[in-house]
């Protein structure tokens, strides 16, 4: 099918989206808070609207990709280029700064599982990083010369999320023990941290090369 990447491409994404999964950020942190304060059916909720979130990000962001493709490979390449400096900003902030992650236990209020649900949304779709995120990541994997890119662009984005279920819901499952383990071991996150810098940097690195040329 024209529009599945090639096995190295996917294999590359699926790189990125594990790194990106196992780098606690706000969404992890409202997921695993919530499973501490409420039990793991909230949490699972808050991550279940974030996953929506993320669906609901991957169509609007592909749609305009996939019409900027269309109208001025130019700039699509353009894009591309803007992005593999964003992704290296990412990268040295997370050296510099490391992962934000402080859940807390106490102090939250019962909510209903649709209201946590509502939450992970609100909090995925008003954050503007995410979508800023996608514009420069997703276009790192497919070339503004193929005539499939716009169904490629659909593609990865929705298998971003069947990758990264596998890795966020045990964190859920566990949230106490994760959240002890990563307060307990600052070695762990800085190795995260370096871990998330370097894939990137690489990304980053493969399409200022490839556009040298």
């Amino acid at each position: 099918m024209d529009f599945i990447p090639d096995f190295t491409t996917i294999l590359q994404f699926a790189l990125a989206t594990f790194v990106i999964a196992i780098t606690p950020g706000p969404d992890m942190t409202l997921f695993v808070g919530r499973a501490l304060s409420q039990g793991r059916a909230a949490g699972f909720a808050c991550m279940f609207g974030a996953m929506t979130g993320i669906l609901i990000h991957t169509a609007l962001v592909a749609l305009g990709l996939s019409a900027l493709i269309v109208a001025s490979p130019q700039a699509f390449l353009v894009l591309k280029v803007f992005g593999a400096g964003y992704l290296i900003w990412l990268a040295f902030q997370a050296i510099r700064r490391g992962s934000a992650f402080s859940p807390e236990k106490q102090g939250s209020t019962r909510r209903s599982l649709f209201k946590n649900w509502a939450t992970g949304l609100g909090i995925n779709l008003m954050n503007p990083k995410i979508i800023l995120f996608f514009m420069t990541f997703l276009p790192q994997f497919v070339s503004a010369s193929d005539p499939h890119a716009p169904g490629k662009l659909f593609f990865l984005g929705m298998l971003f999320i069947p990758l990264s279920l596998p890795i966020v819901a045990p964190m859920v499952l566990a949230a106490d023990g994760f959240s002890q383990l990563l307060r307990k071991s600052p070695r762990v996150m800085r190795a995260v941290d370096y871990l998330f810098a370097g894939v990137f940097s690489a990304f980053a690195l493969k399409i200022l090369t490839a556009q040298a040329r």
